[in-house]
């Protein structure tokens, strides 16, 4: 069996600052349906570039034929990625990895922490509870960005709010932007102590994650409350 599929670039938007929104057609490979659960990521590859792993953004949907990719410029295959155009072809494996147990937080709190383009999973997570949000409690998410201008899905935070998904942004960088908001890091905005039962998602650069845990244990959370999508 060949592990690897062609896939079409649907599209290639920029998504904020040092971002930017891939869209893979995948309508007519075995890949649809495989996405099954929120947080798991896709081994992409390009001949002559070489390949690595990318959280999908878009929610498991059974019959979706699009994949969406938030993809950081830095190294050789996502920038590459970023300088396709539309019809070009991009090789994907299946989704791998455990992702994030959203079953565990059906009728409890959830708290959802994401820096950069780790956003990317947790939104594959929020776009999930939008579909059936009555079925979860209070749900929060804490998003960090390095300036103002590199917070992803900008515009898509007003529908977070309006599902009652309440958006905490703060920006570790805001210079002179003239940002208004909060600033640090976002597990230094914590607030009130979780309910007991809450359940935990996380997705960033590892010392924010090793800094949230510990806070969230400080609190009275026990680590098995806390989900990392690997």
């Amino acid at each position: 069996m060949n592990d690897w599929h062609p896939t079409t670039v649907a599209a290639v938007l920029p998504a904020a600052e040092g971002l930017t929104e891939l869209v893979l057609d995948i309508g007519g490979t075995p890949l649809v349906g495989t996405h099954r659960t929120p947080g798991q990521y896709v081994r992409l590859a390009l001949p002559e570039v070489g390949e690595s792993m990318f959280a999908i953004a878009s929610p498991p949907e059974p019959f979706s034929t699009r994949w969406e990719f938030l993809l950081k410029g830095g190294s050789p295959l996502p920038n590459a990625l970023i300088q396709l155009a539309p019809g070009a072809k991009v090789n994907s494996k299946r989704p791998e990895g455990r992702g994030f147990p959203l079953p565990l937080a059906r009728g409890r709190d959830l708290l959802l922490f994401a820096t950069g383009s780790g956003i990317s999973p947790i939104r594959s997570v929020i776009e999930s509870i939008r579909q059936e949000r009555s079925a979860y409690g209070q749900v929060t998410l804490y998003f960090g960005a390095r300036t103002p201008l590199a917070f992803a899905y900008e515009k898509e935070l007003h529908h977070w709010e309006a599902a009652g998904i309440r958006v905490v942004r703060t920006v570790s960088q805001p210079g002179a932007s003239g940002w208004q908001g909060l600033t640090g890091y976002v597990q230094t905005h914590l607030g009130e102590q979780p309910a007991a039962d809450t359940q935990v998602f996380l997705c960033g650069q590892s010392g924010m994650v090793q800094e949230v845990i510990e806070a969230l244990r400080t609190l009275g959370l026990p680590r098995e409350a806390i989900h990392l999508n690997y």
